[in-house]
């Protein structure tokens, strides 16, 4: 794609090839060739088949698991098209590994997400493009542009397309951390919303304590912005069914990062049904009949045509 004498490329890592190929397809532009393999020490070896040198380049990076690794392909590709003389080097980050390390919990904490904001800056990316980041204000630990786009209205969509609207419903936020974010979601479909109040004793580990409004007899849906090990999200979804009397139970979340225990906690809990985006790859070991994935890849194409065009994208946002 050509247009006043400028060029856009899209390149990937490896961390989630399908959704950077579906994107290059929007977009209508072929996948970069490069190359992102080992030496046999383990460094990350990057080849680059083609010129940038004046294009708008497009990184194509999820930082999930395995993170570090994800994370150092993603610094190295940016300095590689950086001093391959790409024109502006965009980081477009799916989902945001570390963006839970976002404030000092204790004393001597780091703020790891600050810190991967300084590295990616520091590579050499002109701007980030993102979604639903875990703190907003991880957006203001960097010091260039950052888009952070939603799956809530792709999630929302969903969920309306398939019946999933009005007073037999309830839209439940798993902690008051949430609640903006569920807000917005039972705006969208017309319900009513409900609070877990829970108190967590230490790291990974959820104690359900209260719930804030009525479930009785509803269908209810748990949105949360990560699901990692999936025990929150069981706790919630045991204390809607045996405290609150939910009649059905379904969770929906923009990132399914799924660790360890995750899909024994998902099979093991009154949760009907789970849906997810694509911003972390969902490997086949994982797939279960109660886990529905839908694609962010036609939202993020079209805020990097927006990007590369210099058009606002707030629009994207709604």
């Amino acid at each position: 794609m050509n247009t006043h004498g400028k060029c856009i490329k899209i390149f990937a890592g490896n961390s989630n090839p399908d959704l950077a190929k579906e994107i290059a397809r929007y977009v209508g532009v072929p996948l970069g060739n490069a190359k992102v393999s080992r030496f046999s020490d383990g460094e990350i070896s990057v080849d680059i088949h083609e010129t940038v040198r004046g294009c708008d380049v497009f990184v194509i990076q999820s930082t999930c698991s395995p993170v570090n690794t994800n994370l150092m392909e993603l610094l190295i590709l940016i300095d590689a098209f950086k001093r391959a003389s790409a024109r502006e080097i965009t980081a477009v980050i799916p989902y945001y590994g570390y963006a839970r390390q976002d404030r000092k919990v204790k004393a001597r904490d780091p703020i790891t997400a600050k810190l991967v904001a300084d590295l990616i800056t520091e590579a050499g990316a002109d701007r980030v493009l993102t979604m639903d980041l875990h703190a907003a204000q991880i957006q203001g630990f960097f010091d260039i542009p950052v888009d952070n786009l939603f799956s809530m209205p792709i999630l929302a969509k969903d969920y309306i397309d398939r019946g999933f609207v009005g007073e037999d419903l309830v839209v439940v936020s798993p902690d008051l951390g949430s609640v903006t974010r569920a807000r917005n979601f039972a705006h969208k479909l017309n319900a009513p919303l409900a609070i877990i109040d829970k108190r967590r004793p230490r790291a990974n580990v959820a104690e359900v304590m209260n719930i804030i409004g009525d479930v009785k007899g509803k269908r209810a849906i748990l949105i949360d912005d990560i699901i990692d090990t999936a025990g929150t999200i069981r706790q919630g979804a045991i204390a809607l069914v045996e405290r609150g009397g939910a009649r059905e139970v379904y969770t929906c979340a923009a990132h399914g990062v799924l660790s360890g225990p995750a899909i024994e906690h998902i099979t093991d809990s009154p949760i009907k049904e789970m849906v997810l985006t694509n911003t972390v790859p969902f490997p086949s070991e994982k797939q279960t009949d109660r886990i529905r994935v839908l694609s962010v890849a036609s939202l993020f194409a079209e805020a990097i045509q927006r990007i590369y065009e210099s058009l606002p994208i707030s629009s994207l946002f709604d």
